[in-house]
């Protein structure tokens, strides 16, 4: 590796963790009902860790995807890493509001993360985080795409994980919502271990060269769906 190459890493890298960084604050802005330090360092708050720990692995995935595949110059690069990567935050933290608002809606998630600590919240959250992460990294990795794509990929992702939190929901013998809601992390972990998974087909379905709409969507679509109709069987044969 030459000194070129080093240099380009570095500045790629700083802008990275810059970008990271405003995402965090961004983050810290929509939660203003908790003060992220004081939970984590004087409370000990495990149910908050999980949440926003997974938050800052989805962010790395999501931004990540801005830098995927070979470079094209350091200009062209950072203005991909910007555009894209502040789409993502701002992507990121929309999935989080749609956990709070569509899939979590029973209760009001920052009580639970706050007042009752409830780890089965937290890493419900983080399955989210991580799976929307997987989501957006391959609706940017995707060649011949734009931003209108990645966004449009995205939002359809999304409207897959809520599909699937409600089939999973069908298909266990308890509300997931109450056993949550009484501190069941087993209850929570194996939620947000469907939402991974489903996240990372959905994100393996996006990375797809794109082409038009027309062909795309029904592709994506049906790979997604696909792995939606294999959670009833994969929750049957572990069972």
């Amino acid at each position: 590796m030459n000194l070129d190459a080093l240099l380009t890493a570095a500045v790629l890298i700083t802008a990275f963790y810059i970008v990271f960084f405003i995402g965090k604050l961004i983050n810290d802005l929509l939660h203003r009902e908790y003060n992220l330090t004081h939970e984590l360092v004087e409370k000990d708050n495990p149910a908050l860790a999980l949440a926003v720990g997974g938050y800052y692995f989805g962010l790395v995935l999501a931004i990540g995807g801005s830098l995927a595949g070979p470079g094209i110059g350091i200009t062209d690069d950072l203005i991909d890493l910007f555009i894209y990567g502040f789409l993502s935050v701002i992507l990121l933290n929309l999935s989080w509001l749609i956990c709070d608002k569509i899939i979590l809606y029973k209760f009001k998630s920052s009580d639970e993360l706050i007042r009752d600590q409830n780890p089965g919240t937290g890493v419900v959250i983080l399955g989210i985080c991580v799976a929307s992460g997987m989501i957006i990294f391959g609706a940017v990795t995707g060649k011949g795409g734009n931003i209108w794509t990645a966004m449009g990929f995205w939002a359809i992702g999304q409207l897959m994980l809520i599909l699937a939190a409600w089939v999973y929901n069908r298909i266990t013998p308890y509300c997931i919502h109450d056993e949550i809601e009484k501190d069941n992390i087993a209850a929570g972990v194996s939620f947000a271990g469907a939402l991974v998974a489903i996240g990372v087909i959905i994100g393996m379905a996006a990375s797809r060269d794109f082409t038009s709409w027309a062909d795309d969507v029904p592709a994506f679509a049906g790979i997604a769906l696909t792995g939606l109709a294999m959670l009833p069987v994969v929750r049957f044969l572990t069972d």
